[in-house]
């Protein structure tokens, strides 16, 4: 197959940890064609259709210098045998245009995983409000007053805003806490801006599990992102030790629930957060973790997500 995968610009991605250059270089392995696509070089027009600046990359072992380019030229989306659509967030306006740029490719024959319209409807932190069942009491507002009472109620929480990345503008926030005014008002930018808020969860000490979901089958391995000493958030972007663990039964559940309601919509590989037993989030746009699993546990989760887009592409269209 000739796989284009969206990415961030390649001279940012660090071979080392980076989910997509595994997959890239899963996908390689595996007798495929990869080629890079960034999204600023995704365009449309009347005489073409959706196209984009695609360049043939040659996966290489070594991690600082990890690929070769060999081609690069204008590629009808179509003209692939898939896309996969690996853009990092933010997820603002220019996220969004590119999903209807790929859902338009999709209309003109090209495949697209994850499916664009599933990527533009399914908010990474308000979906969890879908599945009550596995989820800590949790508030979406943008009103001062809904968001103190929410915290009174449970005494200690977590507030966060509903489009960041990487632990960015995570805010844990107590009952008593002398700053609780200046944070929501920072966060909601004075009621302008809708947040979530969610009771906080001890056992993040132990760890924020990333669980990996590929074409609805869940993979045997998490890997538990521990907050350094001094801090509730576990992201590896905010400075979290990365543990590979197997799966509680807890956890098994909580995926197994998901798998096929995330497959069903399209969404070939998502990321479920767990922290205790409770679901905290459900990434879609790029979950990442597969390098630090793989390196701990032996177990492949990029070869998995190539072994789950070659049974997408072998079906009727």
């Amino acid at each position: 197959m000739r796989i284009a995968f969206v990415l961030d610009p390649l001279d940012s991605l660090h071979a080392c940890k980076d989910s997509s250059v595994a997959m890239m270089r899963a996908a390689q392995a595996a007798g495929h064609a990869v080629w890079g696509v960034e999204q600023p070089a995704i365009h449309w027009s009347t005489a073409h259709g959706v196209c984009a600046v695609a360049a043939h990359l040659e996966m290489l072992a070594d991690d600082r210098q990890w690929f070769a380019e060999r081609l690069r030229h204008v590629v009808a989306l179509r003209d692939f045998d898939v896309v996969v659509m690996r853009k990092d967030p933010p997820f603002d306006i220019e996220y969004v245009a590119t999903t209807w740029l790929l859902e338009r490719a999709e209309s003109e024959g090209a495949r697209v995983f994850n499916r664009p319209r599933a990527l533009r409807d399914h908010s990474e932190k308000f979906a969890v409000t879908e599945f009550p069942q596995f989820s800590v009491p949790a508030l979406v507002s943008r009103e001062a007053a809904h968001l103190h009472a929410f915290v009174g109620a449970q005494r200690d929480a977590i507030l966060k805003p509903l489009d960041g990345m990487g632990g960015s503008g995570v805010f844990r926030v107590r009952e008593d806490d002398p700053n609780r005014n200046v944070i929501v008002e920072t966060l909601t930018e004075n009621g302008r801006r809708t947040i979530m808020a969610q009771r906080f969860i001890p056992e993040i000490s132990a760890g924020d599990k990333r669980i990996l979901i590929v074409g609805g089958e869940v993979a045997p391995y998490c890997l538990a992102r521990i907050p350094k000493p001094g801090e509730t958030r576990g992201n590896l972007a905010a400075g979290g030790t990365g543990v590979a663990r197997e799966l509680t039964a807890r956890d098994r559940e909580i995926a197994g629930a998901l798998a096929p309601v995330l497959a069903g919509r399209g969404l070939l590989l998502a990321g479920i957060d767990v922290i205790g037993d409770w679901l905290t989030e459900i990434n879609v746009t790029s979950p990442t973790c597969m390098v630090e699993i793989r390196r701990q546990t032996g177990f492949d989760v990029a070869a998995m997500f190539v072994a789950a887009l070659e049974r997408a592409c072998s079906l009727p269209g």
